[in-house]
């Protein structure tokens, strides 16, 4: 029988000639059975990662790039494996002019103020521009329904990408913070033969409604397909009088040095992305001011999941009132028992749960408006002699505290650090980062950037009380899994109404310390170090971690596979660089994507890069607008032909 008489054989050998540019097409892969003209639909297994090794010296060009060698593997029903050779696609490098949808360009990760005006960096006289970051971070790829975006071949695809700092003006001074995040939607178009995605309307955010954004890290997609943004380090609002940082932050913004709230940042932005490619957002104010890093929706579309990167930090939870809607709700925080162990062996620590408070975004913003600091809470950094006052530790500093009458609400949402001390929560993380789950085994993972200062016997900010103590730090840090249940009840034995709750946390994957090697890491080169960004891919059963290391000369990103263990290095980044924006996409139109991106390459650390720098920094220079830029992308695989053997 011809193909022409056979319409699924002929649409099995199209398949089979593909050029496979993303990860796709896992649901199932068509196949042809022995010689014989019969068609099957050889369906996905499993997947494994072939890691890479790590660049050296003897490539320096590796390492001051994006730099992949790795393979995905693909087990079929049929008992073949197909293999995919992987590589980087960016969309851009911040920097770059690009589309903005009507026939001219916009600056990409370009920073405006309240009134969408370009802030220009003046620091080098006769070289005025626009300031643009070089630190991307949080990225959301998602479809909608009849989007209605001009110039699309195939299909819209939208990716929201958050911008978090830039590290310094031209002249080299330090920026970071100073400047509003910006937050953009992109509308790709998916090549339906291919799967590749292609960059056609880059779309600046209107922030203003949200007061600007500040220091957007980390970010998730949400079950209901919207962008849930980051505002971590809040502004220490009971001392922001004392702090030059954030006059530059009001001046940058609104143009006046007094004029922004601390009370308005350190909040949880939702990003709706339309249609045609724009985008509105809105910030939440009922779960919590702390630092937020990437959030986790549970599968019930209520229960969310917050890391915190502080030193003192908690894990916080957040359950909200009704499905898809963030606008209202109760905020907890976690009170560990005895057990907890950086060891993978040990049984791990049973975790309770304190509430905080209830309340709706609308009260706590009216709060937010109304209210000082002195209004909430007294607090000192000297010793009151006064017995009124607790004695607690905040962000690594002792402050003594005495909260005002009638201001528990308050204290709750907007003295989220302070007031969950007072409340007896074990405070004593350092750089609780992102989180993801796992729903078939129903586990959480959380990201400990750092194992050390506020989680070590002795230190200056450790208290024993939080029952999180290891006796030696380990920098490198490592990943820790949560066990999820249902039947839960608060501290103060009211049920938790979800089946999402943390009740046991355990280290799954703990970074090594050493001694410089030959290239300069401070940590195995070949074990996680630093884990920042987490995602879970239930179809690859893989958690992908991305470095934000001060020890590994490259960061790298790893996948690391639940059911085998099997660890791999699946992409280098530029030296001095962070891995940011990972998102891993299992399917969007038959097509698999993990999404990437990196900050800051060529960040120097004289304790870390002095064996590489020399050689390094012009690679980087050359490769990176002079280190002002960075790129926005994500992983595919090669172009290349895929026939039947």
């Amino acid at each position: 029988m011809s193909d022409i008489q056979n319409p699924s054989r002929r649409r099995a050998l199209k398949f089979l000639s593909l050029p496979l540019l993303p990860l796709g097409g896992l649901s199932s892969v068509a196949a042809l059975a022995g010689c014989g003209s019969d068609t099957i639909a050889a369906t996905f297994q499993s997947a494994s990662f072939t890691g890479m090794a790590a660049p050296t010296l003897a490539n320096p060009a590796a390492m001051a790039t994006t730099a992949v060698g790795s393979s995905l593997n693909v087990a079929l029903s049929d008992g073949r494996t197909v293999a995919y050779k992987l590589a980087y696609q960016p969309f851009f490098v911040t920097g770059d002019m690009v589309a903005d949808g009507k026939g001219g360009t916009v600056l990409s990760g370009g920073y405006v103020d309240i009134k969408n005006q370009p802030i220009v960096d003046k620091s080098v006289a006769g070289k005025e521009r626009q300031f643009f970051s070089d630190s991307p971070d949080g990225t959301s790829l998602l479809s909608l329904p009849n989007a209605t975006v001009a110039g699309i071949k195939g299909k819209a695809v939208f990716a929201v990408v958050q911008f978090e700092y830039t590290t310094r003006d031209q002249a080299g001074a330090s920026a970071y913070g100073t400047l509003p995040s910006p937050i953009a939607v992109l509308t790709l178009d998916q090549d339906q033969a291919t799967g590749k995605l292609s960059l056609v309307k880059y779309h600046n955010v209107d922030t203003s409604a949200a007061h600007g954004l500040w220091i957007t890290c980390g970010a998730s997609l949400s079950p209901w397909n919207t962008h849930l943004s980051s505002e971590e380090y809040e502004p220490d609002a009971p001392f922001i009088s004392s702090s030059a940082f954030f006059k530059t932050f009001s001046k940058n913004v609104f143009g006046d040095e007094t004029k922004a709230n601390p009370y308005h940042y350190g909040h949880l932005p939702e990003v709706t992305v339309n249609p045609d490619g724009t985008g509105s957002i809105k910030k939440h104010y009922c779960m919590g001011r702390i630092s937020h890093e990437l959030v986790q929706v549970m599968p019930d579309n209520r229960t969310v999941l917050m890391g915190d990167d502080y030193t003192n930090g908690g894990l916080f939870m957040f359950v909200a009132d009704r499905e898809k809607d963030l606008s209202s709700g109760t905020l907890y925080v976690v009170k560990l028992g005895a057990g907890f162990s950086v060891d993978p062996a040990a049984a791990g620590a049973p975790l309770s749960w304190i509430k905080l408070g209830s309340a709706t975004s609308a009260e706590i913003e009216a709060l937010a408006n109304s209210l000082t600091a002195a209004d909430i809470v007294t607090a000192t950094k000297t010793d009151p002699a006064d017995g009124s006052f607790s004695k607690v530790i905040v962000d690594g500093v002792v402050n003594w505290l005495k909260l005002k009458p009638g201001m528990d609400k308050a204290a709750a949402f907007l003295e989220t650090h302070r007031y969950a001390n007072l409340k007896g929560a074990s405070m004593g993380f350092t750089k609780l980062e992102g989180t993801t789950v796992n729903v078939k085994d129903k586990i959480a993972y959380s990201a400990l950037q750092n194992i050390q200062s506020s989680m070590v016997r002795g230190n200056a900010a450790w208290r024993e009380s939080a029952n999180i103590t290891v006796e030696k730090a380990i920098v490198a840090g490592g990943v820790f899994a949560h066990n999820l249940a249902g039947g839960q009840k608060d501290l103060d034995g009211i049920a938790i109404n979800s089946e999402w709750v943390p009740v046991q946390t355990k280290a799954l994957l703990i970074g090594e310390d050493i001694a410089a090697d030959a290239l300069g890491n401070l940590a195995n080169p070949d074990k996680v170090s630093n884990p920042d960004n987490l995602k879970f891919s239930e179809k690859l059963r893989t958690l992908f971690i991305g470095e934000d290391s001060s020890t590994h000369v490259n960061n790298f990103l790893w996948a690391y596979n639940v059911d085998t263990k099997a660890l791999a290095r699946v992409m280098s980044i530029p030296a001095g660089g962070e891995s940011t924006g990972l998102h891993a996409v299992d399917e969007i139109n038959g097509w698999t994507y993990i999404m990437s991106n990196f900050q800051h390459a060529g960040d120097w650390s004289s304790s870390l890069h002095s064996k590489v720098q020399a050689m390094l920094d012009p690679l980087v220079r050359a490769n990176y607008k002079d280190r002002a830029g960075a790129a926005v992308g994500y992983l595919t695989a090669e172009q290349s032909q895929i026939r039947l053997s």
